[in-house]
């Protein structure tokens, strides 16, 4: 495969110097875009974009063909993999992702297998390989998945939730149910992650988008622990080329530390947290990615460009930082402030490195 022309990214992750700060943003190819919209009305489902190499490759190429980002992010959704677990992912119009037929008695649960990439998910890894090769090494390819917990939310609640009553019932009646459970997760994400990497991702990230919801000993226990495992599990590097690790709590500002010391290369940040801060709490442990808050780009240009300049500042000289949104990017943002963003970026951090 070609060599990257632009590896920015990789060497930020990596804490590697870099002559300006990368920047790309979680869920950049969406709704947000008209040409997204276009596709995946062709396509006549979300399911029918994700699951479609070719529809995949479109919608992944959009945003770098608008934006000089300095990362691409493979087209798909977290849960894939309960999908091919059995669950039975559908999407209702206006109320997001929902399985039919959710995890809540113990039969069910012991019956979970961790499913082989490469049969019940095949259609991501011909999308990886699709996209890595209509990349020509432009910028890295970032593969995801969810992380054990959040997919776990998922497949208990039967989609998202408000309070999370099933699965927060099953972590204290039954945590050794819950325990099994996010033990299948793990190895499934494991082998799912490997698999895309050996398709061609140069990076993958994990989110963990409701870790954050836990106590403090419940996120040690049922989303920390099996993020660790997770992370210990990857492959460190693929043909003789590192490939580095995000692990993103979307609410962990409390974990920072704990979530660095699991040997992820980055953590990632919401907009809760101040990144300097972030930065001498973590030390040299890890990089950073964020993390400024989405809504920032309803405002216009000029506010765009100080507050991206904020958080450069904030995090101050050196390396280790790729920026990014706190959150994925709203589905109600103009385009054209995105452009916006990735030029202050790019432009204003040159004076930190």
């Amino acid at each position: 495969m070609a060599a990257l022309k632009n590896n920015t990214f990789i060497r930020a992750l990596l804490r590697q110097p870099v002559p300006y700060t990368p920047v790309w943003i979680m869920r950049q190819a969406g709704r947000y875009l008209p040409e997204y919209n276009a596709t995946r009305k062709r396509a006549g489902s979300f399911l029918g974009l994700a699951k479609n190499p070719d529809f995949a490759t479109e919608v992944t190429l959009q945003p770098l063909a608008r934006f000089p980002l300095d990362a691409a992010i493979l087209f798909s959704d977290i849960l894939t993999v309960p999908d091919a677990m059995g669950l039975g992912l559908y999407f209702a119009e206006g109320e997001g992702p929902k399985f039919e037929r959710p995890l809540r008695d113990e039969t069910a649960i012991h019956a979970l297998r961790v499913p082989e990439p490469r049969e019940s998910l095949g259609y991501v890894l011909d999308a990886v390989k699709q996209i890595r090769g209509a990349l020509g090494g432009s910028v890295p390819l970032i593969g995801f998945s969810g992380s054990p917990y959040t997919l776990a939310c998922y497949m208990i609640e039967g989609g998202g939730s408000d309070d999370f009553r099933n699965i927060k019932s099953m972590l204290y009646a039954r945590p050794d149910l819950l325990h099994h459970m996010l033990d299948i997760n793990a190895r499934a994400v494991i082998a799912y992650l490997n698999a895309q990497i050996e398709a061609g991702a140069q990076a993958v990230m994990v989110f963990d988008t409701w870790g954050g919801a836990l106590s403090d000993a419940a996120y040690h226990q049922f989303s920390l622990e099996y993020l660790r495992r997770v992370i210990s599990g990857l492959h460190r590097e693929w043909n003789g080329e590192p490939v580095p690790s995000i692990v993103f709590t979307k609410g962990g500002g409390l974990w920072l530390e704990d979530i660095a010391a699991i040997g992820c290369n980055a953590v990632g940040l919401d907009w809760t947290v101040n990144i300097g801060a972030a930065r001498r709490r973590i030390g040299n442990q890890a990089a950073l990615q964020g993390n400024l808050d989405p809504a920032v780009l309803f405002s216009d240009p000029a506010t765009i460009r100080a507050e991206a300049g904020k958080v450069l500042r904030d995090f101050g000289h050196g390396n280790g930082h790729v920026f990014n949104l706190g959150h994925g990017i709203s589905q109600f943002t103009p385009p054209d402030h995105v452009g916006v963003l990735v030029d202050a970026v790019h432009d204003l951090s040159c004076a930190y490195h």
